[in-house]
C-alpha cells in the first residue's frame, strides 16, 4: 500500500497546534506576571505609607480616685508609663503603679527634704523632666523623681526614689530671704538659671555656676543675681532650657531678656501679643524652646518664634489655631516634638502640631476642670488630674509632622527667615524638627533627568537616524552593537568616574567645556559644509554611508583645541578664575558636583537606550515607502523628514520615553555625581537631590516603622507614579502616532 502524498500531517499538525497555544499560554501568563507583581508593589507602597496619614486617637486606660487632689502641684510618668508620680504642695511624692494588670497600687511616698516651708512649685522643660519647690526663705530645691530598675528572679522591678541633682542644699535665689511666690528654672551643662518673683513683688534672674573648689574638691554654686525691671503685674515666668531666653508675662504684654550674659542681662523686646479683643491667659515655651506658644481667652493659640528682620532678630506671630472656647485654657508640649495640647475648663483635651498647622484630636475626656496634666517620655501616653481622679490616657500619635500640607506646601519652620520647601530629615541635636518636603527632591528628580535628556536626546536620535538611514550595513554592523554595549555599563562605574574624575575636571578646565558644546556643532556643521565643495573625485574616494569617519579627526581637533585654550581663555577673559567671577560677578554658586556633570554622565547612561529603540525604529520603516519617494523625484533628506521619521515617529517617542524613564529613576549617577543638596534652583552649576538617591542615601539610616521612613516609602510611590505616568503618555502617544502613521 502507497500512502496519499496529499494526506494531511495531523500528527505534525496537532504538534504545531500544541506549541502555539503553549507559547500563548507563557507569554500570557508573563504577561499577568508583571501586571500582578506591580500591583503587589504599588499596594504595598501604600500598605508602609497609610499610616503616616492616620488621625491621633486618645483613650482613656484608667481612672484612680486622688484624696486631697487639690494638694497635687505636679505630675509624671515613667517612661514605660508603669509607674505615676503626683508631687505634693509640701513635698510629698506619691508612686502609683498604672499597669492594666495592677493599676492603682501605692508604692511608695517619699517626701522631699525641703530646709523652708513651700511657698511655690515649678516644672523644667519636659525632657529635662526636673521639678522645683520655690521656699519661703528666698530659695529653691530641684528634685527629680527616678526610678532603679533591678530584675531579682528575672522580674523586673522598678523601685522610686528622689534625687537632687543640684544637691540637697536649696539654690539661694533671693539674698533679702523674701518668700518665693511664682518661678521658672534650668539647668543646663554646668549651670542652674531661675527667674523668679518675691513676696515683695521683686523679680530676679539668678544664675548658678558650679566650681569646683581647688582646696577641698567639694562642688560649689557661683551666683550672679540681676533685678528686672518689670511694670504692672508678674502672670508667668518662662525661661528656656538653655537658659539663653526669659520671658515675663505681664497681663498682655511679653517681655523678652537676652540672658545669655548672667552679668549683662538686656531687655531685647516687648511683645504685645495678645489677639485682638483677647486677653492672653497661659504661655509656654514649645519643645526645642525656640517658640513661644500663647493662650487667649477667645480660645485662640498662636506661635511666635524670632524672625530676622531689618533691626535684628525679633519675635513674630507665625501662626494660629482655633482650640476649645474656653476662657481658662493652658498649654502643655511634648518632649521632643513639636506637639502641644490645650486643657480647658470644661474637661475638653486638644493635641495640636504647630509646624503643619495641625489639629491631630480634640474631645471632652472629663466632666469638670482638667487641673494638672503631663505627658509620658515617650508621648503614647498622657496622665490627667480632673474630677479628683488621676486618669491614664492612651495616646496614638505617631506621625503628627507629616500632613499634605507638610509635604506639599512651603512651611514656615522656627530659624528661617520664611516659609520655604526644605527636606532636612536628621540632625545630632535633640530639639531638631525634621522637615519632609518631598518638593524639593521631586523638583531634583525633573531637573536631573531635564539636563540628562538635554545632553543625550539630540546625540541620541541624530546618531540613530543617520546609522539607520544614512550609514552602510557594513559599517552599521560595527557601530549599533558598539553603542548598545554602553547599555551594560554599571551606574556605579558612571557615577564613580562622575563623581571623582569629570566633576574636577569639569571645574578645572570650565571654558574647555563650555567650548566644546558650542565649538562641536559648529566644526561638525563646518566639517560638512567643507566636505561638499571638494572636488567629486576626492568625495568619491569614500564609500557611500561611511562619510562619518572624517569627523573623528575633526571631533578630536575640536577637543585638544578647546582644552588647550582654556587657560588662555579663562586668564583673558575671566582674569584666570571662573568660578570667582560666576560668584562675584553674576551672583552664581558654582558646586562641583552638578548638573552639568550629571547631565553629561547620565545622559551616556541614557542614550544607548534612546539609541538602540530610535535606530531600530527608523531601520524597520519599510523599503519601499522610502524607494517610492526617491522615485517620485524627492531627496534623500526629504524622503527623511516627510516620510521615514513620520513613519517611524512612535518608535522614536517611544525611544524618548524610555530614556526620559530611566532618568528619572537612575539611582548610582545621580548619588555620586550631584552632591545630593536638596535644594530647587534650575542653575546648570549647582547640584540636586532626587527622590532615587535620596532613598538610597536615608533608608539604611531610617528606624522602621518611623514618620522618615514611612515617607522614604512614599518618595518611592511618588517616583513610582512618576514613572508610570511617563509610561502612560508615551503609550498613548504612540498608539496614536502609529494609527495616523500606519496606512503609509
Amino acid at each position: 500500500m502507497t500512502s496519499n502524498p496529499n494526506k494531511p500531517t495531523f500528527n505534525t499538525d496537532r504538534s504545531r497546534l500544541f506549541k502555539d497555544r503553549f507559547a500563548q499560554f507563557g507569554i500570557t501568563a508573563g504577561g499577568v506576571m508583571v501586571l500582578v507583581a506591580l500591583l503587589l508593589i504599588f499596594f504595598y507602597l501604600l500598605y508602609v505609607v497609610q499610616p503616616i496619614f492616620e488621625s491621633a486617637k486618645v483613650e482613656k486606660r484608667n481612672s484612680l480616685n486622688i484624696a486631697n487632689a487639690d494638694q497635687i502641684v505636679g505630675l509624671g510618668v515613667e517612661e514605660q508609663t508603669e509607674v505615676a508620680y503626683l508631687l505634693g504642695q509640701q513635698g510629698q511624692v506619691d508612686f502609683y503603679n498604672i499597669e492594666k494588670s495592677n493599676f492603682g497600687k501605692k508604692l511608695k511616698t517619699l517626701d522631699v527634704i525641703l530646709p523652708s516651708e513651700a511657698s511655690s512649685f515649678a516644672t523644667s522643660a519636659p525632657f529635662q523632666g526636673q521639678y522645683a519647690y520655690g521656699l519661703k526663705n528666698g530659695t529653691v530645691m530641684v528634685v527629680v523623681p527616678k526610678f532603679l530598675v533591678t530584675f531579682p528572679n528575672n522580674e523586673r522591678k522598678l523601685t522610686p526614689r528622689v534625687d537632687y541633682p543640684l544637691g540637697k542644699m536649696a539654690l539661694e535665689v533671693d539674698e533679702q530671704g523674701a518668700a518665693i511666690k511664682r518661678f521658672a528654672f534650668s539647668h543646663y551643662e554646668d549651670k542652674t538659671a531661675v527667674v523668679a518673683l518675691t513676696a515683695d513683688k521683686r523679680v530676679l534672674f539668678s544664675s548658678f555656676v558650679a566650681e569646683e573648689n581647688m582646696f577641698t574638691g567639694d562642688v560649689e554654686w557661683v551666683v550672679q543675681r540681676t533685678e528686672l525691671d518689670i511694670e504692672g503685674r508678674v502672670d508667668e515666668l518662662l525661661i528656656s532650657p538653655d537658659t539663653t531666653r526669659t520671658f515675663i508675662r505681664s497681663a498682655n504684654q511679653i517681655y523678652v531678656y537676652d540672658t545669655r550674659d548672667p552679668s549683662d542681662v538686656e531687655q531685647i523686646q516687648l511683645l504685645s501679643a495678645n489677639e485682638e479683643r483677647a486677653n492672653i491667659v497661659s504661655a509656654q515655651l514649645l519643645a526645642g524652646a525656640n517658640s513661644l506658644m500663647l493662650a487667649n481667652d477667645n480660645g485662640e493659640v498662636s506661635q511666635w518664634f524670632e524672625v530676622n528682620t531689618d533691626t535684628g532678630r525679633e519675635y513674630q506671630k507665625i501662626r494660629s489655631f482655633e482650640t476649645s472656647k474656653q476662657s481658662k485654657l493652658n498649654i502643655f508640649t511634648e518632649f521632643y516634638r513639636r506637639t502641644f495640647f490645650t486643657t480647658s475648663s470644661n474637661g475638653e483635651l486638644g493635641v495640636y502640631y504647630t509646624t503643619s498647622e495641625a489639629k491631630l484630636w480634640q474631645g471632652k475626656i472629663s466632666e469638670g476642670e482638667i487641673k494638672n496634666f503631663a505627658i509620658a517620655p515617650r508621648s503614647n501616653a498622657a496622665l490627667i488630674l480632673a474630677d479628683d481622679k488621676l486618669t491614664v490616657l492612651e495616646i496614638h500619635n505617631e506621625h503628627p509632622e507629616v500632613t499634605w500640607s507638610a509635604l506639599w506646601q512651603e512651611v514656615w519652620y522656627e530659624g528661617y527667615p520664611e516659609p520655604a520647601y526644605i527636606w532636612q530629615s536628621t540632625s545630632a541635636s535633640d530639639d531638631f524638627e525634621s522637615k519632609f518636603s518631598l518638593v524639593p527632591i521631586s523638583f531634583g528628580t525633573i531637573k536631573a533627568a531635564f539636563y540628562a535628556m538635554l545632553f543625550a536626546v539630540p546625540i541620541a536620535l541624530s546618531s540613530a537616524i543617520y546609522t539607520a538611514y544614512f550609514m552602510s550595513s557594513g559599517l552599521r554592523k560595527v557601530v549599533k552593537p558598539t553603542v548598545e554595549i554602553m547599555e551594560a555599563l554599571p551606574t556605579v562605574i558612571l557615577g564613580f568616574l562622575a563623581g571623582l574624575w569629570l566633576a574636577p575636571l569639569i571645574e578645572e578646565h570650565l571654558p574647555a567645556i563650555v567650548g566644546l558644546l558650542i565649538l562641536l556643532p559648529l566644526g561638525i556643521l563646518g566639517a560638512a559644509f567643507g566636505w561638499t565643495k571638494l572636488p567629486a573625485g576626492i568625495r568619491h574616494k569614500i564609500p557611500e554611508g561611511s562619510h562619518s569617519i572624517i569627523l573623528i579627526p575633526v571631533v578630536l581637533f575640536i577637543g585638544w583645541f578647546s582644552f588647550a585654550m582654556s587657560e588662555t581663555i579663562e586668564l583673558w577673559m575671566f582674569d584666570g578664575n571662573v568660578r570667582q567671577y560666576l560668584t562675584n560677578e553674576l551672583g552664581m554658586t558654582f558646586d562641583q558636583r552638578n548638573s552639568l556633570v550629571v547631565g553629561i554622565a547620565m545622559g551616556f547612561a541614557v542614550i544607548p537606550t534612546i539609541f538602540s529603540i530610535a535606530e531600530d525604529a527608523v531601520f524597520s520603516v519599510p523599503k519601499h515607502l522610502s524607494n517610492g519617494s526617491l522615485a517620485l523625484g524627492a531627496t534623500q533628506w526629504q524622503t527623511l523628514v516627510r516620510v521615514v521619521l513620520l513613519t517611524a515617529s512612535p518608535g522614536i517617542f517611544s525611544a524618548v520615553m524610555m530614556g526620559l524613564g530611566r532618568a528619572v529613576g537612575e539611582t548610582m549617577i545621580v548619588l555620586m555625581a550631584t552632591g545630593n543638596t536638596p535644594i530647587m534652583d534650575w542653575s546648570i552649576f549647582q547640584g540636586m537631590r532626587t527622590l532615587a538617591a535620596n532613598i538610597a542615601v536615608e533608608m539604611p539610616e531610617s528606624e522602621v516603622g518611623s514618620s522618615h521612613y514611612r515617607i522614604l516609602f512614599l518618595a518611592a510611590f511618588v517616583l513610582f507614579i512618576f514613572t508610570f505616568i511617563f509610561n502612560t503618555i508615551a503609550e498613548f502617544v504612540r498608539q496614536q502616532l502609529r494609527e495616523k502613521y500606519s496606512s503609509m
